[in-house]
């Protein structure tokens, strides 16, 4: 089997044939249905914690002087290439998306780098405060709401953009069948440091893999990582 221009030997071929063909059972349903129950208890926690962090976030937006929204908002590929709005913590100018295209059309390096990480180093875009957030992940928390509405999920693929499922190729079909994650196998195996033929492929084998337990080892990895701030831009 040929997942975009990476080719799948024999064993995980079967692997993933057979994750097709059980997806109706009953064990995958009881899966769905306590994942969903996690996912619900984790989101309402999640949004509890929300709270101060997000008056936090405003106070110190309003003493760097920055009157942009607190929040940032971004159409992402969803469970059966539904979309869905994102939600997290801006971190970034405004104006952001305009820069970012401006230099990918007269920087031949940074585009270079870009179109294989989808991510850039030293980011000149990011704030001070959402330099901070980054770090610590604390940007992430408000996909919590996501989680809540079902739009999300605390373990799953990365939440792809729309203009990149051209270079998913094969892969966007696997991906696809799985609800996004606040936190998934990209994040614990690199994260940024990864490139984004590397992110597919990690999250082909989380598609491969997921289950209960498998879940809850990507969580406690989360945890660690996030700790050490590996991977963290």
């Amino acid at each position: 089997m040929i997942i975009g221009d990476k080719m799948i030997d024999g064993e995980n071929a079967n692997n993933i044939n057979m994750r097709i063909k059980i997806e109706g059972n009953s064990s995958v349903k009881i899966y769905h249905i306590c994942k969903r129950m996690v996912d619900i208890l984790a989101s309402i926690i999640g949004l509890i914690i929300l709270c101060p962090i997000l008056l936090i976030v405003f106070i110190a937006n309003k003493i760097e002087k920055d009157d942009g929204p607190i929040f940032f908002m971004q159409k992402r590929i969803g469970e059966d290439g539904k979309p869905f709005r994102l939600y997290k913590f801006r971190t970034m100018v405004v104006n952001a998306d305009k820069i970012l295209m401006k230099k990918l059309k007269t920087d031949k390096e940074f585009r270079e780098k870009y179109l294989s990480y989808r991510k850039v180093e030293n980011d000149e875009r990011i704030t001070k405060i959402g330099k901070f957030l980054r770090k610590t992940s604390l940007d992430e928390f408000p996909q919590f709401i996501n989680v809540l509405r079902g739009d999300m999920s605390l373990v799953g693929p990365r939440p792809y953009l729309f203009r990149e499922k051209k270079d998913m190729g094969e892969y966007y079909d696997y991906i696809i069948k799985c609800k996004p994650g606040i936190t998934g196998l990209w994040q614990v195996s690199g994260r940024n440091k990864n490139t984004f033929k590397e992110r597919l492929q990690l999250d082909l084998e989380y598609y491969n893999n997921r289950g209960f337990f498998y879940d809850t080892k990507i969580l406690f990895k989360t945890v660690l990582s996030v700790f050490k701030k590996d991977g963290a831009m």
